[in-house]
């Protein structure tokens, strides 16, 4: 009982000293609790958080790339923004100005996106485009695998470094397991850089908080240039894995404006590991910034196209842009929001949401998989799935292989793909960034994809889960419980 008390003591004391959300406090309380000397080593690796010196810096970074040239960005687009202001509708308008409060998105106008739900198709098209690069590749996904087509990416962008293109690639250490610094030895010594984010060069663990992720995919190409979406490097994208199977996943391809925000974004990521490792920082000087400064007034006064933010959220940031964004397209709906996710762990602001929207006759659809690739997360992914049922939500099961796209669509013409999940862990743990967009024809083709989903996969009804084993649903619920920290 002495033990149990001192335990329950510094329990409290751990995570009562950091401030977060009470149903984050009460589940890793219950793990410290309950689990006392594994709860401590998991606490210790993935539950503290970020130190205020980390977060001080990231923010300081961002701080010194954007203030500049966001302000002389904003002079450029402004004007084409008041053009187009009175042909959008109110609710476009509060979104747009939403995002742009709570992380200074940009609106962009001028985009043409292709979208990419095959792996197979999206990954030649970024090999093709890193072949004919000219000025710089840059590279960033939470898993970059040295597998077969991680080779493959890896090989193509070896040949651009050593055509004098320059070449930098940030990862994230936990998402890419098995990988580390020495994959990218030649690339290096052909001029090419690589550093996983926040870490220490040539060290797999450097730090015991491996509960943040970087878990951004961008890849922007000479400028114009940019890769926004779900797909990670790794064979499972390609359907190559046969534990999944087919890989079913979302991507844009940016032509125009916006992959000059993905290239900021970049940048800031970045120069924010350059800090422990000590490799080249990228900084905009006056003749890089006035060159993407003339390329996006270039496209900003002669082409039409998407209307486009660039969004990003992370624990530097307490302003959780795109799960306020998803949470704005979710309450403002008035017809329909269709939604995929791999992980289906949303926070009390979001679950409301998607129940009041149900109950006031909105069509709310949610997909997602048919199978685990995490099994806790699976089983709360299930409980939710439960809940939501009982409350007229269609939730649906994809079953042709795994589903891991980041989608949202709604109304005529308001769509998000990125990274985020509708997740505990992707609203405030991990670093992520969407495209949040604003064009009925590529709203449209999103919702068509999803409709078109819809025939390879299951309804989920209050029978289905009426017919699972007590065991099952016994699972479930313990998962339920620790949501918070998954």
């Amino acid at each position: 009982m002495v033990l149990f008390v001192i335990n329950l003591l510094i329990a409290v004391w751990l995570v009562g000293r950091d401030r977060r959300d009470i149903a984050v406090t009460w589940a890793w309380l219950m793990v410290l609790t309950f689990l006392p000397l594994i709860g401590l080593l998991l606490y210790i690796f993935f539950g503290r958080k970020l130190t205020q010196d980390q977060i001080f810096v990231i923010r300081q970074e961002q701080k010194q790339i954007m203030e500049d040239f966001k302000a002389r960005q904003q002079a450029l687009v402004d004007q084409k923004n008041e053009d187009v202001r009175g042909k959008v509708t109110e609710r476009e308008q509060l979104l747009s100005r939403l995002l742009g409060s709570l992380d200074g998105a940009v609106l962009t106008q001028a985009n043409q996106v292709e979208v990419f739900t095959d792996g197979e198709a999206k990954f030649n098209q970024l090999i093709e485009d890193i072949n004919h690069a000219t000025d710089h590749v840059h590279v960033e996904y939470y898993t970059f695998a040295s597998d077969h087509l991680g080779r493959r990416l890896l090989q193509a962008l070896e040949e651009a470094a050593r055509r004098g293109v320059e070449v930098r690639v940030l990862y994230d250490l936990g998402g890419s397991r098995g990988t580390n610094y020495k994959f990218f030895e030649y690339l290096e010594r052909l001029g090419g850089q690589a550093q996983a984010f926040i870490s220490a060069s040539k060290a797999r663990f450097t730090t015991p908080r491996l509960n943040y992720h970087l878990h951004r995919k961008l890849v922007i190409i000479d400028g114009n240039v940019g890769y926004i979406g779900g797909f990670n490097v790794g064979d499972q994208y390609v359907g190559e894995d046969p534990k999944f199977g087919y890989w079913r996943d979302t991507h844009f391809r940016v032509t125009g404006s916006a992959p000059t925000m993905m290239q900021i974004r970049f940048m800031m990521d970045w120069n924010t590991t350059c800090r422990r490792t000590k490799k080249e920082r990228l900084d905009f000087d006056d003749e890089i910034l006035q060159k993407q400064l003339s390329m996006l007034a270039d496209y900003e006064a002669h082409t039409k196209g998407v209307p486009m933010q660039i969004v990003s959220s992370g624990p530097d940031n307490d302003q959780y842009a795109i799960r306020r964004g998803y949470q704005n397209i979710i309450s403002q709906a008035r017809n329909y929001v269709y939604i995929q996710t791999p992980y289906l762990i949303p926070e009390d602001s979001i679950l409301e949401a998607l129940i009041i929207a149900a109950k006031a006759g909105v069509d709310v659809r949610i997909m997602i998989p048919s199978m685990p690739d995490h099994p806790f997360v699976y089983r709360a992914t299930e409980a939710f799935a439960r809940y939501l049922t009982m409350n007229d939500v269609k939730v649906y099961k994809y079953d042709h292989g795994f589903l891991h796209a980041k989608t949202m669509v709604s109304g005529n013409n308001i769509a998000a793909v990125g990274s985020a999940n509708l997740d505990y862990r992707s609203a405030k743990l991990n670093f992520e960034v969407n495209a949040f967009t604003y064009d009925a024809e590529l709203a449209q083709q999103l919702k068509e994809t999803f409709e078109q989903d819809l025939q390879q996969a299951t309804l989920l009804t209050p029978s289905y889960f009426a017919n699972q084993s007590k065991w099952l649903k016994f699972k479930q619920s313990c998962c339920r419980l620790l949501a918070p920290i998954l």
